[in-house]
């Protein structure tokens, strides 16, 4: 039976997924990268995509914005056969040594969201990516930030008069959906990953250049392919 949401069968999602939250991304990744790409899902503009990489199967599934959709998509996609799930998505700037333009790979992700604790109970998580997908992240994009992050519920919350705090505590950026992505990882023996290009300063009105920004993201999206490919010279 298809999955209430995602609207598809076992063996039309790859073991391989990627995750944007916009399904305009979705479509460009997939149309950019993927050898052959199939559209298995569009219902509630879901978009997802199934193709090949360099011989590698991938999936680009769209989640939406926020934890809460994100789990809906993760949780259906485990069931249709992912088996390694990355995030690719963009983030508000914190620290001082992060540009606009540049790309980040969250090792682990401060859960100010509602999604986790639900899961949870209320209970105190640390919510971490898994090891190997971090580790080919930042051998396929030398240069980039890896560290901490912070994942929100409320796009416009954290103010200007936040960021030297989160930026005491190591926080480089934050985003909306990866430590949903990253615990329920671990809940269902999965592995997850998280890259992120930086789009503009909190509090800066100022957004990065969409031409700029597309250019970024397809960087991105290489990067998280080519560590694909990595893992799975690995798990040979």
């Amino acid at each position: 039976m298809a999955e209430l949401h995602i609207h598809a069968e076992r063996g039309e999602v790859a073991p391989f997924v990627l995750l944007p939250g916009d399904p305009d991304r979705a479509r460009l990744i997939a149309e950019t990268f993927l050898e052959s790409p199939r559209l298995y899902t569009e219902y509630r503009g879901l978009l997802g995509y199934t193709g090949t990489y360099k011989g590698l199967p991938v999936s680009v599934q769209t989640t939406g914005m926020g934890c809460p959709s994100l789990a809906i998509v993760v949780e259906e996609t485990v069931r249709l056969g992912a088996r390694t799930l990355l995030r690719v998505g963009t983030a508000g700037i914190v620290a001082g040594t992060v540009n606009p333009g540049d790309l980040v790979v969250a090792q682990a992700s401060v859960p100010r969201d509602g999604t986790t604790r639900m899961y949870l109970g209320g209970d105190p998580y640390a919510p971490v990516a898994s090891f190997a997908v971090t580790k080919a992240l930042a051998e396929a994009a030398p240069g980039a930030h890896v560290g901490l992050i912070q994942t929100e519920d409320a796009f416009y919350a954290t103010q200007p008069g936040d960021v030297a705090t989160l930026a005491e505590r190591g926080v480089l950026v934050v985003e909306m959906e990866a430590a949903a992505l990253f615990l329920l990882g671990q809940l269902r023996r999965v592995r997850t990953g998280c890259a992120l290009v930086a789009s503009n300063r909190i509090g800066d009105s100022a957004f990065i250049d969409p031409t700029f920004l597309r250019e970024r993201v397809l960087g991105m999206a290489r990067a998280a392919l080519e560590a694909g490919l990595k893992l799975e010279e690995v798990a040979v």
